[in-house]
């Protein structure tokens, strides 16, 4: 039990729960917490919230031990979950990491950040709703935006062309590199490895003009009053 014993990381991963959304662009955070869960040969359990989770006493053999959770209570509830488990095991927010995808961002891009807005992005809010701050450390993975004439809701919710499948595939393992790291070394060094292989990435600037906007998810989903 890590409670009270030890400092841990939480890594959530952002997604809807259900077949009907596995493979979509919507779930890209399930599917790095999914692959950072297969290097370690962990299983997912019930969490102390409507979740599941994975325990981890070193994700790389090494370093504190982690917990990576999925939330189930649909995107836009995301924090509800969240805050329970951050509340249960007396997570410091400086250790929490969440990952999600950004539409507005090119296919297969990963940004990180320390801290910032929701930047339209549902999940995103919820959980800055309910921690009461947006300081909190966040990965993103581009899933391309795609004919601007598409909604938002229609995009993310859509599966990956058969062209893009590799592209996606090798970013979430870089994301899941990038998961590894964050409970190695924390964020700053998440963004000097990951952010640097963008050549228009500035680094130390702690800006992302995607956070700046309110396109990157604006719908509602299933489960939303």
């Amino acid at each position: 039990m890590f409670r009270g014993a030890y400092t841990v990381k939480l890594i959530v991963g952002l997604g809807n729960p259900g077949s009907a959304y596995r493979g979509t662009r919507h779930n890209v955070g399930f599917d790095v917490v999914d692959e950072v869960a297969r290097r370690g040969n962990l299983g997912f359990q019930s969490a102390p919230a409507d979740a599941v989770l994975a325990r981890s006493h070193g994700i790389s053999g090494g370093g504190p031990p982690a917990i990576l959770l999925k939330p189930l209570t649909y995107m836009n509830r995301s924090g509800f979950a969240v805050g329970a488990v951050q509340r249960y095991y007396g997570i410091e927010l400086s250790d929490l990491l969440v990952v999600t995808e950004d539409v507005n961002m090119p296919l297969g891009r990963l940004r990180a950040r320390r801290q910032g807005s929701a930047g339209g992005h549902n999940g995103l809010r919820s959980i800055i709703e309910e921690l009461g701050t947006e300081q909190f450390s966040r990965v993103r993975l581009g899933v391309g935006r795609g004919d601007p004439r598409e909604g938002l809701a229609s995009r993310v919710l859509s599966r990956f062309e058969a062209d893009e499948r590799s592209v996606v595939d090798e970013a979430v393992k870089r994301a899941a590199e990038a998961v590894v790291l964050f409970t190695e070394s924390g964020i700053d060094s998440v963004m000097n490895r990951f952010n640097r292989q963008d050549p228009d990435e500035r680094l130390g600037e702690g800006t992302d003009h995607t956070d700046d906007g309110d396109g990157a998810e604006s719908s509602q989903e299933p489960g939303d009053s």
